[in-house]
């Protein structure tokens, strides 16, 4: 889903986690080489999840949103996540106006730990060339790799004698995520210019690696996105992509459903167009790799 496109005023890019250590808001200081854990907090699972395939035994996480039924969009954080962010060695968030919440939490906690935004350190909405930003960028594998190895960084200032362990964890789950790429290269070499459509572009990332084209009309999944209404006239384009064979899979967000959007899945069905439901954060008993590999070969079997 889409926030109010805000930044994060104390978000760091890869060269300033790189530069700076890490400032510890609690008594247990990571970075004193006392051994202490690292304490960690992400705005999501995804995030954590990432943060400990990188940092392992050495960290500790908290996932602010850690469950489909929390909608990153209207969250309010209660005094034990504000004390966890008072607290914390290392934060990490998407950014992107996406999680706005994490600002609000470091302002309120008064923390002066380090930030990774994982748009910031995407670089993608450079590229936007003015366009709508998608800030989904936890769906783009490069980047995902960008934001490990960022959290290797910062992991190292804070505990510099575990440095080596951060860079090698690392480098193995960047390992999977090559892996995860291929198997997008191979559904894009099947199926390139293929269409798809969705309800918003929280997997637009992966349907574009895949080769895939977004035959969705643009306003009907802003209106989603946005949580507004959507006119007559743009439900009717949206409705009528499926009849003429333009798309081959649609893919929705499970997270976010409406009138709308519980209509274009049926009417996808209707025309005989192969659907796969996706998730905005991390599935229950699901790492970040399991579960890309998953929505990768969804996506794949649906294709044909």
């Amino acid at each position: 889903m889409m926030g109010n496109g805000g930044r994060g005023l104390l978000a760091l890019g890869v060269a300033a986690v790189g530069a700076l250590g890490l400032t510890a808001c609690g008594s247990d200081s990571a970075g004193t080489g006392s051994g202490a854990t690292i304490s960690v907090v992400a705005s999501t699972n995804v995030y954590g999840d990432i943060a400990t395939q990188v940092g392992g035994d050495a960290i500790d996480v908290t996932a602010v949103i850690d469950g489909a039924s929390q909608d990153p969009h209207s969250f309010e954080a209660d005094t034990r996540t504000q004390l966890a962010v008072s607290k914390a060695d290392l934060l990490i968030e998407n950014g992107g106006g996406y999680d706005d919440f994490m600002d609000q939490l470091m302002k309120t906690a008064n923390s002066s730990a380090p930030v990774i935004n994982a748009v910031e350190v995407s670089g993608l909405e450079s590229s936007a060339d003015g366009g709508e930003f998608n800030e989904h960028v936890w769906y783009d594998l490069p980047t995902v790799r960008k934001v490990a190895d960022t959290i290797a960084a910062g992991l190292s200032k804070a505990a510099p004698e575990r440095a080596a362990e951060f860079t090698a964890n690392a480098k193995a789950f960047d390992g999977k995520l090559t892996a995860l790429i291929e198997l997008e290269k191979t559904a894009k070499a099947a199926h390139e210019g293929e269409g798809t459509a969705i309800t918003e572009p929280v997997p637009l990332y992966l349907l574009n690696a895949m080769g895939l084209v977004n035959k969705t009309p643009p306003a009907f999944s802003e209106a989603v996105e946005e949580g507004t209404e959507i006119p007559a006239a743009v439900m009717n384009e949206a409705l009528g992509i499926f009849s003429g064979g333009q798309v081959k899979v649609f893919v929705y967000n499970e997270q976010t459903t409406s009138p709308e959007t519980a209509k274009l899945l049926a009417q996808a069905k209707g025309d005989g167009v192969a659907t796969v439901g996706v998730t905005e954060t991390l599935p229950a008993g699901k790492d970040y790799v399991a579960w890309m590999k998953a929505n990768v070969e969804a996506v794949t079997s649906a294709l044909g």
